[in-house]
């Protein structure tokens, strides 16, 4: 295995061709939005904060917007397809079940972004166009990525609306819990099919300017039974890291193969969601509902001999079943929930960092098995 880090945030930014200002929402297609709110403001923790559905012109969709500090959430269901992107979310929902159809992208210039996208190779999707209301004006621009994702190019600098043109402020489903479960996107992990790791890691190199932060590749990205191969690209920040994975071939079925079987190609796998308070986070999502991987208690044994000391006592992060990781940078704290829906598909991360911008590394193999344990009991392995 191999785990390099390329290049500096500082270095990079002095000759970003690609500029971003970070995430600006990650947008789902389901098929009840209305739910799909309650849910994430109920379990989550997060508070709706704009609507757009037919009260307020829009006779196609309904969408809600949550956020939780920088974090953004956008929820859209098809009332009724009468436009080509009504039956494109209609027909994802169909094929993918509830997914990520957009990582949308906050950038300083979207014209300039998306010419020089489409000049180095992506394929446009929507050329730069304006929308604009009584909060000002926002430039929209698309192109696309792996799968049927999309990457919305976002210019809202003379915007101060609650989301966008078309979407009215909304009171929140229930009262926010009064201390944050998670404060922005860490980053997000698409999984494309075997082959095509390097194809979409060049895709962002000579796209978007993004450089080659991290590559896990080898014997300790692998179980007994299954195995995979990831690299992370990011922008010259490091504000937007987007982890790329395909399947080893293995014994038995990966985690990957079993996700680009059932979401029927590649995709979003999961949101890492970044928190300060980890324990009160796991704490408050359990307590909605929320249902978390398993690691047995021989992780916990030996964790102080490798990892060290961290700001959690060793039997709260038993308890929990919080993982540990330590580089020569710090320590992360992480967990990763069940998929979230019936489709073992789509699921999240909560991730606590001190230091470290690794991604979990030495607890590949106790998180593989883990949901190795959940792919068994689904008949998946």
């Amino acid at each position: 295995m191999t785990e390099t880090l390329h290049t500096s945030p500082d270095t990079a930014r002095q000759a970003d061709p690609f500029p971003v200002k970070g995430m600006d929402a990650v947008v789902f297609a389901v098929g009840n939005a209305k739910q799909a709110a309650h849910y994430y403001s109920t379990a989550f923790g997060m508070k709706l904060v704009a609507y757009s559905g037919p009260e307020n012109g829009s006779r196609e969709t309904a969408s809600y917007v949550l956020t939780n500090g920088a974090a953004r959430f956008v929820l859209t269901s098809v009332i009724k397809a009468s436009t080509d992107h009504g039956r494109f979310l209609e027909e994802h929902v169909a094929e993918h079940g509830d997914g990520v159809v957009d990582l949308a992208i906050e950038v300083p210039d979207a014209r300039a972004a998306y010419a020089y996208a489409v000049e180095h190779g992506a394929r446009g999707i929507a050329e730069p166009y304006e929308v604009q209301d009584e909060h000002g004006t926002v430039v929209l621009a698309a192109i696309a990525t792996y799968g049927r994702t999309r990457h919305t190019l976002v210019e809202r600098g003379g915007y101060d609306g609650p989301y966008l043109p078309g979407f009215a402020a909304a009171a929140p489903i229930v009262a926010p819990p009064a201390k944050r479960t998670f404060q922005a996107i860490d980053h997000c992990v698409g999984n494309v099919e075997l082959g095509r790791m390097n194809e979409w890691v060049a895709f962002y190199n000579n796209v978007m300017g993004f450089t080659n932060m991290k590559e896990f590749v080898g014997d300790d990205i692998a179980t007994e039974y299954s195995a995979l191969m990831s690299k992370v690209v990011a922008d010259g920040t490091l504000k937007v890291k987007f982890p790329i994975n395909e399947p080893a071939i293995a014994k038995k079925k990966s985690q990957i193969d079993e996700y680009l079987e059932f979401y029927g190609g590649a995709g979003v796998q999961h949101i890492a969601l970044a928190t300060n308070d980890i324990v009160a986070t796991v704490r408050s999502m359990r307590a909605a509902g929320v249902a978390f991987l398993d690691t047995p208690d021989s992780y916990y044994d030996t964790l102080g001999e490798w990892a060290g000391e961290t700001r959690v006592p060793v039997e709260t992060l038993r308890e929990l079943k919080i993982l540990v990781d330590r580089d020569e940078d710090g320590y992360l704290l992480q967990i990763f929930t069940k998929p979230v829906q019936d489709r073992p598909t789509v699921f999240f991360e909560m991730i606590e960092r001190h230091g470290s911008m690794g991604f979990g590394k030495g607890n590949f193999k106790a998180l593989f098995e883990a949901i190795e344990r959940e792919q068994e009991k689904r008949g998946n392995l």
